[in-house]
């Protein structure tokens, strides 16, 4: 007959384990009714999961037993000898011990800088009071050509009108707009000022102490400012900046409030607040300003009840939406909401520059990705802890016997060997600890970004999650070898011990110094699943190790690669010197007197680091329109940076104002999506596009150029229709200077005093435009270098537990090497012999790793950079010659040293 199923064995002595004995009849009972029932009704596998379910459910404060004192008194007397002979044993074995601390030290080290950084990005606005009642909204943008859709930090100004006029159940909402940047004057005093033009709603929020002012009055009136403590300071010293004036551009603003300086760990940073009601007031004549798809400079917040009903208000989101990309033709917008607490660390945002993010952003992914690496190193660290305690721990077979013949159960053989795993973690602990001082201004000043992010300071919270992470790893690592001896039955410990008494050594027959006999001395004492299970972690150990070290080889080589490629123009020695609001013409007239400086232009933006600029064009009368990236840019910016044209020339107008830029340039990827002549681009010219954007609508632009495709975006975008219109004073300016210069830091002087002299407000900001490429693939960088250096752990932790391995079992194989010493065997041949194995399992690792390694580039990673590298045979099999190498110089080395011992030492006991 069919067996019928049974519940969960475990669940069932689980629940027997902690419930007390006058409930456990009466609750298995229960429990296995109901999993009869769920049987019938639900099959045996859901059965089993909802009886696991239901186990761990009833684990309440009135069902689990309460300890006697006699079992408390007990546990403290065995706890104690627990650590009494696990110190002897750690203390009796020093070299393995020391190559299990070391390599637990080392992998723990990368836990504890992760836990580190993730304690800090958790810390993030834990400050605000309010703090789990407050919502961002985000905007998922399809934009029509696809190009820029996705999830956006920002909104417009009309969504949060909206919000607080027809979305129920809000109770506070807030508007920031991000684009106050302006230089503030009292007296002769001036100062940069960054912020944002907020709504008084922004107090009852956040929790922003003020320090003087009235929190309910201090932005409502327009041209009313709100300064931090150390803002005021700067601009008005010791004196009480509030009812002060400031001059910002032309006008005069009140300071009507001083607030304390906002924590480190808030994602809105800034040194002032204006009234939003001033930004309405310099804006009435913008159309845009509050127009709903207007969505890139600024953040709505929403505080809502402490019962909010949020499907119902996310409901009410998404009927406002509805409502209003009806009257949208080329965007469509979607709003969701997110927890203040998830801002930093919670979705993913788009990675263009206009994702309108405040503060500092880490996507889940990469939190996910940096933790599995350093799991990757820890769990190898780990296997280094199982293998040689279970080769070792054929010699504790005897305490084990003996342990169970005095009668003590598995639970007290498992916890003497995990008492012993988490003393070495806890050693480790300290030694990580160390390292991880060493390592974190490492990892803080390894890219800017990561600098202003976190700053890895110790705290109590971080102490003792430092210490619970560490007896976790001692749990993890020491699981396995307490498994492994805590079944073993005590005559078959003591039936072991006896055999290698008996012999010596392992457990091998005896036999006569001969060939044939030297075919038992190779036997282990192991048993075979014992082998297996060793021989398993260590190919998974060496190919989690080779993934690493090939990974790092093929990221660096296509990091250099994506540096060194041909962007379709010239980037050597250009100096990009954003104006900061100043018109380029002064800085201009003195940058070409001098002589290094060999030729200027002037752009809107810099293109190929992330930077897009762009609107919608359509040819001559069609209704097709589509998303075109766009610069502004004079009649020298082509000639200057190398653009290649195929047909028609430069701009030939220099129009005054924006309305009065009718030309265009465009490339090859435009005229094959409105296919206007692709194949001959001559015939392009002369022919008109219609433009339009959140500025201007309806603009008809002559095509004037047609130049060859270049990279406007990253490299990991492929290349789409782009369009160069003529720049007016009435745009933004970076000036483009090309240097020739035998002594650069000299010419960079000459160039900064240059610029004050028309500047002495702001800092000299220049970058050459290839050092912004690099910039722009930092992230890149930062990964590469992250794993490279995870990759040098891997090896050195896998390094360590080979060279454990090969000193036991030179130890137990000592007899062996020196018989075949003596028989004339060559140190070759013995290198061989005891590499022999070593070398098949990493074979077996590198049929696995460089595989999927290959693979995961190939499928995964380099398909988000369409004009990549293919992957090299050389870069696969550059990480298995690193390791063959350092084990070849490990097992050499210890074979070579057994071969030089004395034959009569070894063998005078025979």
């Amino acid at each position: 007959m069919k067996e019928q199923p049974q519940p969960p064995a475990w669940a069932q002595r689980f629940v027997a384990w902690y419930c007390k004995p006058s409930l456990v009849e009466d609750l298995l009972g229960d429990l296995n009714e109901y999993f009869e029932r769920n049987v019938q009704a639900l099959g045996p596998r859901r059965a089993k999961l909802i009886y696991i379910i239901d186990a761990l459910k009833f684990f309440r404060i009135y069902t689990v037993r309460k300890p006697t004192l006699a079992n408390l008194f007990i546990n403290r007397i065995m706890l104690g000898s627990y650590i009494k002979t696990s110190g002897r044993n750690v203390m009796r074995n020093k070299l393995f011990s020391s190559i299990n601390i070391v390599g637990l030290a080392i992998s723990m080290s990368v836990g504890l800088l992760l836990i580190a950084f993730l304690l800090d990005l958790r810390s993030y606005d834990r400050f605000n009071q309010q703090g789990e009642r407050i919502y961002r909204i985000t905007n998922v943008a399809t934009f029509k050509g696809e190009q820029g859709s996705g999830k956006y930090a920002s909104t417009s100004l009309k969504t949060g009108r909206l919000i607080r006029e027809k979305v129920t159940g809000v109770e506070e909402v807030a508007i920031l707009r991000n684009d106050f940047s302006q230089d503030a004057q009292v007296g002769d005093r001036a100062l940069p000022l960054k912020g944002f033009w907020a709504e008084p709603s922004v107090f009852r929020i956040f929790t922003f102490p003020m320090l003087e002012g009235n929190p309910e009055t201090a932005l409502r009136d327009p041209y009313s400012i709100v300064l931090t403590e150390t803002a005021a300071r700067k601009l008005f010293g010791h004196e009480s900046a509030l009812g002060r004036a400031i001059k910002l551009d032309t006008l005069d603003y009140q300071v009507t409030g001083i607030m304390k300086d906002l924590p480190f760990f808030s994602h809105i940073q800034f040194e002032a607040l204006v009234s939003l009601s001033t930004a309405e007031q310099l804006n009435r004549h913008d159309q845009n300003f509050e127009k709903w798809t207007s969505m890139f400079s600024n953040s709505v917040y929403l505080l809502l009840p402490p019962t909010a009903d949020l499907p119902a208000i996310q409901s009410q989101l998404d009927a406002l939406a509805r409502e209003e990309n009806r009257a949208e033709e080329n965007t469509k917008i979607q709003l969701e909401l997110l927890p203040l607490y998830d801002i930093v660390v919670g979705e993913n945002l788009h990675s263009g520059s206009m994702s309108g993010s405040v503060g500092p952003h880490v996507p889940p992914l990469v939190l996910w990705l940096l933790g599995g690496l350093a799991l990757v190193v820890i769990l190898s660290a780990c296997f280094n802890y199982t293998n040689l305690s279970i080769a070792r721990g054929m010699r504790r077979f005897k305490e084990v016997g003996l342990r169970k013949a005095i009668g003590a159960e598995k639970s007290q053989v498992r916890y003497q060997f995990l008492v012993e795993a988490i003393l070495l973690s806890l050693a480790a602990l300290f030694l990580s600890f160390f390292l991880f001082l060493l390592l974190r201004p490492q990892l803080i000043h390894l890219a800017p970004e990561i600098q202003r992010m976190v700053k890895l300071d110790l705290t109590p919270t971080m102490v003792v999650a430092f210490v619970v992470f560490s007896v976790a790893v001692g749990i993890m690592a020491g699981l396995v070898p307490a498994l492994f001896f805590s079944n073993a039955s005590a005559i078959q410990a003591l039936k072991n011990e006896s055999a290698r008494n008996r012999t010596g050594g392992p457990a091998v027959p005896r036999a006569s110094w001969s060939v044939q006999g030297l075919r038992y001395l190779t036997l282990r004492a192991t048993a075979p699943t014992q082998r297996l299970g060793r021989r398993a972690l260590a190919v998974i150990q060496y190919t989690f190790t080779l993934i690493f070290i090939t990974t790092t080889a093929i990221g660096y080589v296509q990091y250099k690669n994506i540096l060194a490629f041909d962007l379709g123009f010239n980037t050597e020695n250009i100096l990009n010197i954003p104006m900061q609001g100043h018109k380029p013409d002064a800085l201009l007239k003195e940058l070409s007197e001098i002589p290094e400086v060999t030729g200027l232009s002037r752009s809107l933006i810099i293109t190929s680091v992330g930077n897009a600029w762009g609107g919608y064009m359509k040819y001559q009368d069609s209704q097709d329109s589509a998303l075109v990236m766009t610069n502004h840019v004079d009649e020298n910016y082509l000639p200057l940076h190398g653009y290649q044209l195929l047909a028609g020339g430069n701009f030939v107008t220099r129009p005054t104002t924006a309305d009065g830029a009718r030309e265009v340039i465009v490339n090859q990827q435009f005229l094959k999506r409105f296919n206007i002549s692709p194949r001959d681009p001559q015939k392009a010219i002369g022919q008109e596009v219609t433009f339009s954007n959140f500025k201007v609508h309806g603009r008809r632009m002559t095509i004037v150029g047609v130049m060859k495709d270049f990279h406007y975006g990253k490299v990991d975008n492929l290349i789409g229709p782009v369009a160069f219109m003529p720049w007016t004073p009435e745009d933004p300016a970076i000036i483009n200077a090309k240097i020739k210069s035998t002594d650069l830091p000299a010419t960079l002087a000459k160039i900064e005093s240059t610029w004050k002299k028309i500047d002495q407000v702001h800092p000299f900001e220049a970058e050459f435009y290839d050092e912004a490429i690099e910039a722009a693939y930092r992230e890149f960088s930062v990964l590469i270098k992250i794993i490279g250096f995870l990759s040098f752990l891997a090896i050195s932790i896998a390094s360590m537990g080979l060279f454990g391995m090969v000193v036991f079992t030179t130890e137990t194989r000592l007899k062996e090497i020196v018989i075949r010493k003596v028989m004339g065997a060559s140190s070759g041949s013995l290198i061989y012999l005891l590499s022999r194995g070593f070398l098949v399992l990493l074979a077996v690792a590198a049929l696995i790793a460089l595989p999927v390694t290959y693979l995961f580039f190939e499928n995964v990673v380099l398909t988000h950079f369409p004009y990549h590298r293919p992957v090299q045979l050389v870069e696969l099999l550059f990480g298995l010659l690193a390791v063959v190498v350092v084990a070849g110089l490990i097992i050499g080395s210890q074979t070579l040293k057994a071969a030089r011992t004395n034959p009569t030492e070894v063998l005078r006991g025979e």
